[in-house]
């Protein structure tokens, strides 16, 4: 059988240089900053560091405020030991731990940038790029995408730890800087690859600085390894980079020089792009104004809001998270929607641990797609007790809550829908998203006598059969490594996101109710019938309805019926549609209201009552109505 994912294939390799010279013109006004240096010297902790929390913030839509696991009581579980909570890049004392190119909005003060963060780089991952051993494993991967951030940045922050003095690597790095700085080529790199690397690259010289990381407070300085310390950092000034900084990632230490450097290179950059300077401060406050659209919004009238809300629809990008098990086609299947090679895809499992934002235009449409790491069942990730991994869970969940539309990826080589990938859809429908199924690899089970339709439908089939709730759910059947059937998954997210957050009116809803009701009426409740009167939507993304009744409850049974209903009627598959049910008002709102007639004797309804008694009994007849007089014979 042939592989089914590889880190390069040909298209792969056909497309790097297109996406190289688009991607790195670097013709933002905005500075590029990316962060480079050795394994473990806390390029991840700085990145967390100068990200801008407010910026990445997305939206959250009908989960918990708390942030804890998922409504889901099925096998999607995870561990939390360091209680994350903003997103940021995963930190871990293992070596080696992030792989993908990963970026942000920093801030320091009030200058804004773009982040990057890349894989630690040393002499074998150097070797690679270089040609002078296996480019096409996984550390090749790796040193290709620290080497794109590097080309595209205008400063480049390059890392190592004091404390353990220069290395090898760290010496091999500032060689490897400074060659692409010259715009110098590689003897290995072939003379067309060599034009376009030298045709990507800024035309202006990339900012260098060494930043000397985990020296907190000043004890390295006048303690007992003062000496070592300051031998460590006089010999990486031999270098001709400068001056290294003294930082504290951790601790924030020597942050003011590295805010200073950014705001005179964002300065220069926008000059020398003929761009007026910015005010400092009309830049947070353009970017802080989210909170004040949506309390000046609240103000105007109905109509304004309602056109500003459908023009929002369409400005705001659309949020797709990518999920599934391992090794599955997730990574793969995000390089071919993009038509590069953005993150490191390959047939070992659990490549990916950093949810991988990238922003995108499909046909001129902003969508942030998300590339997440691989759900494992709980069980097998408490028996390999790895801790990276559940941080890697904790970030692909922590994708899926804030995603419009979730995309779970399932491998055809299993045959059958797996009880992990049930979890998992089951977690995404419980917390009010948007699920379209990804059927990959189906080129390993069509043939000329089943098509992708046949496919896609049997797929369908047995998540209907496990799952009544997913009836219906929309399935494409692709294969991502050969690009079969990828552009019709799309136009299917756009369709199940404008489904989900879409806004019925409340005449149309009770008109079906009207319908529903009259087909099958709801059964009894505590010994009295049961009745539905109106129904209308509270919100949508996902949509909610308030059934309005006379008893505070009806069965669950019923419940499915109505839902089923509705989802027939408004094709609202592939979601879960929310039926609240509340008990109106009393029927009469003035029974117990207390009386203020002031008049003596018995009137109203119990004098009535009484006449009428004493009318039977004396003559065994009621009196004639509003006649107190017997009546005559």
């Amino acid at each position: 059988m042939r592989p089914i994912l590889n880190v390069l294939t040909r298209r792969d390799a056909a497309t790097r240089g297109r996406g190289r010279r688009h991607v790195s013109t670097n013709a933002e006004s905005e500075l590029v900053v990316s962060i480079l240096g050795p394994p473990n010297a806390g390029k991840s902790t700085l990145f967390n560091r100068l990200m801008c929390k407010e910026s990445n913030r997305a939206y959250r839509l009908g989960s918990d405020k708390r942030g804890g696991k998922t409504r889901s009581n099925g096998r999607v579980g995870y561990r939390d030991p360091s209680r994350r909570s903003h997103g940021g890049a995963i930190v871990s004392p293992v070596a080696g731990t992030t792989r993908d190119r990963r970026e942000c909005v920093g801030r320091l003060g009030g200058t804004y940038f773009r982040l990057v963060d890349t894989a630690g780089v040393d002499g074998e991952r150097i070797d690679v790029s270089f040609g002078r051993r296996n480019e096409g494993s996984m550390e090749g991967a790796m040193i290709r995408q620290t080497m794109e951030a590097a080309r595209q940045s205008d400063l480049v922050l390059l890392m190592f730890d004091a404390r353990l003095g220069v290395s090898s690597d760290l010496l091999e790095t500032i060689k490897w800087l400074r060659r692409i700085s010259r715009h110098t080529p590689s003897a290995s790199e072939s003379e067309s690859e060599s034009e376009s690397v030298v045709e990507s690259l800024p035309r202006h010289r990339r900012e260098i600085a060494i930043l000397a990381n985990k020296l907190e407070g000043d004890r390295w300085a006048s303690g007992g390894d003062r000496g070592e310390v300051l031998d460590n950092i006089a010999e990486v000034a031999r270098a001709g980079l400068g001056e290294p900084i003294p930082i504290s990632a951790e601790h924030g230490d020597g942050m003011a020089e590295i805010a200073s450097l950014v705001d005179r290179l964002t300065r220069e950059k926008r000059a020398r792009l003929g761009l007026p300077e910015r005010d400092d401060a009309d830049e947070g406050g353009g970017r802080r104004r989210r909170k004040g659209d949506a309390s000046s919004s609240s103000s105007s009238s109905s109509s304004s809001s309602s056109s500003s809300s459908s023009s929002d629809q369409e400005t705001r990008p659309l949020q797709l998270a990518i999920l599934g098990r391992q090794n599955v086609g997730k990574s793969t299947l995000v390089n071919a929607l993009l038509g590069e090679e953005r993150v490191i895809a390959g047939e070992m499992p659990g490549l990916t641990r950093d949810a991988i934002s990238v922003p995108w235009l499909w046909k001129g449409r902003p969508v942030k797609i998300v590339d997440t790491a691989g759900i494992r069942r709980g069980a097998k990730r408490e028996r390999s007790n790895d801790e990276i991994e559940d941080l890697a869970v904790l970030d692909a969940m922590r994708a899926m809550k804030l995603a419009d539309v979730a995309v779970l990826v399932l491998d055809s080589r299993a045959r059958v829908v797996q009880r992990q990938e049930l979890a998992i859809a089951d977690a995404v429908v419980r917390e009010g998203r948007s699920l379209v199924i990804a059927a990959n690899k189906m080129d390993l089970v069509v043939d000329a006598g089943y098509a992708a339709h046949d496919y896609a439908c049997a797929v369908r089939d047995q998540i209907e059969l496990r799952y009544p709730m997913l009836r219906k759910t929309p399935v494409v059947a692709m294969s991502s490594l050969s690009g079969d059937n990828v552009h019709k998954l799309m136009p299917v997210v756009f369709n199940a996101r404008e489904r989900w957050s879409r806004v019925i009116p409340t005449g149309m809803l009770n008109r079906w109710l009207e319908e529903v009701v009259d087909e099958h009426s709801p059964p009894m409740q505590q010994g009295r019938p049961a009745k539905i009167k109106y129904i209308l939507q509270t919100k949508g993304r996902p949509p909610t309805f308030l059934l309005f009744c006379n008893v505070t409850e009806l069965p669950v049974s019923y419940l499915r019926y109505l839902t089923r209903s509705f989802q027939d009627s408004f094709d609202m598959f592939g979601m879960e549609v929310r039926l609240v049910v509340k008990k109106s008002a009393a029927e009469n709102p003035y029974s117990n209201k207390v009386s203020t007639n002031k008049t003596t004797g018995i009137g109203g309804w119990q004098g009535r009552q009484k006449r009428f008694v004493a009318g039977l009994k004396r003559t065994g007849m009621p009196l004639l109505k509003g006649k107190r007089t017997q009546r005559k014979k």
